[in-house]
C-alpha cells in the first residue's frame, strides 16, 4: 500500500513534520479514554475536528473514578469533534472487532489507532495477585496487539495511518524489572508490539510509535493509589501527553515510525522548551520522573 499523504511532503521528507497539519476529518479509534491521558488526547484531536471512537468498559459511573465513555463523548463533541462511544472490553475479541467495525461504519474508515487502555499494579513479585497479573497481561499486551491487528485493514486504506501506543522505551536495565516485574512485563509487551509492527509495516506506510511521559502525570488512577494525592502535586497535567500525541499523529506516517518518544522529546522537536505551563505547581527540578525513565 502506498499512503496517499496529503499536503506538501518535501519539507517533511526527513522529519515527517508538516507545518500547520491538523487532524480535521481524521478518525481515531482508542481503547480506554473515558478519563485521564486518553481523554486528553481525544479532546486535543477533537479541537481539530477529528472523529473519535472510544471503546471503554465504563458505561456506568465508577464509585471512585470520574467519567464514563458517554461523558467523554459529550466532551469530545463539545470540543468540536464527532464521537462514537462504545462500551466494550479490550480483552474480548468480539468487542474489539465490533468496535473497529462500528468506527468504520460510522466514520467511513480508521486513520489512527491509539492503544491507551492499561492496567497498573506496582506490587513486587511476592505480593502481586495472579488475577492482577492476568489483567495486566490481557489489557496491556493482548489488548494492544488485538486492537492494532483488527484495525490493519482499515488503516491500509488511510492516507496517513498511525498506530500510537502509550508505553515506555524498551530499557532492559535489570532494575526496572526488579522494581515491579509483573507491570514491567505488561508495559514492555506493549512496547514490543510497537517494535515489531513498525518493522513489519514499514513498507506499507503505517507509522507505529510509542509515547511515554517523562514525569508523573496527574490521573485518577494515580490519585487513587496510596499517597496519590500527595504524589500528583509534583506531576504534570495530561495535556502535555495530549499535545505530544497530536504532534506525532499529524506527522507524515511514512517518515515517522519505530520511535519510542517521550512527551518532552516530541515537544522539543516542535520548538516548545518551556514546559512550566503543564506543571501542577512544582518547580521543574521538583517534578517526579516517570518510573521507567
Amino acid at each position: 500500500m502506498t499512503p496517499r499523504n496529503e499536503g506538501p511532503l518535501s519539507a517533511a521528507a526527513r522529519t515527517g513534520r508538516v507545518t500547520g497539519a491538523t487532524l480535521a476529518g481524521r478518525t481515531i479509534i482508542m481503547s480506554g479514554g473515558s478519563r485521564g491521558i486518553g481523554l486528553a488526547i481525544a479532546l486535543r484531536a477533537a479541537r481539530d475536528g477529528a472523529n473519535v471512537a472510544l471503546m471503554a468498559k465504563t458505561g456506568e459511573p465508577h464509585p471512585k473514578l470520574e467519567g464514563t465513555v458517554y461523558t467523554a463523548a459529550e466532551q469530545i463533541e463539545a470540543a468540536g469533534g464527532r464521537a462514537l462511544p462504545i462500551v466494550g472490553d479490550v480483552r474480548n475479541d468480539d468487542d474489539v472487532r465490533a468496535a473497529v467495525d462500528a468506527a468504520v461504519g460510522t466514520f467511513g474508515g480508521i486513520d489512527i489507532v491509539v492503544n491507551n487502555a492499561s492496567a497498573i499494579d506496582l506490587s513486587k513479585t511476592s505480593d502481586v495477585d495472579m488475577k492482577r497479573y492476568d489483567l495486566m497481561a490481557d489489557i496491556n499486551v493482548r489488548g494492544t496487539f488485538m486492537l492494532s491487528k483488527f484495525s490493519l485493514d482499515a488503516l491500509s486504506k488511510s492516507a496517513n495511518p498511525h498506530i500510537l501506543t502509550l508505553s515506555p522505551p524498551l530499557n532492559l536495565a535489570p532494575r526496572w524489572a526488579a522494581m515491579h516485574l509483573a507491570y514491567t512485563m505488561a508495559k514492555y509487551g506493549m512496547s514490543l508490539t510497537t517494535l515489531g509492527l513498525a518493522e513489519e509495516l514499514k513498507d506499507e506506510g503505517v507509522a507505529v510509535n510509542s509515547l511515554w511521559p517523562a514525569t508523573l502525570i496527574d490521573t485518577a488512577a494515580i490519585r487513587n493509589m496510596p499517597g496519590g494525592g500527595r504524589m500528583v502535586q509534583a506531576a504534570r497535567s495530561p495535556e502535555i501527553v495530549a499535545d505530544a500525541a497530536h504532534a506525532i499523529l499529524v506527522r507524515v506516517a511514512s517518515s515517522c515510525t519505530g520511535h519510542f518518544y517521550t512527551d518532552e522529546q516530541v515537544l522539543r522537536e516542535e520548538g516548545i522548551t518551556d514546559l512550566t505551563g503543564y506543571s501542577l505547581g512544582a518547580a521543574e527540578d521538583k517534578l517526579v520522573p516517570d518510573i521507567f525513565l
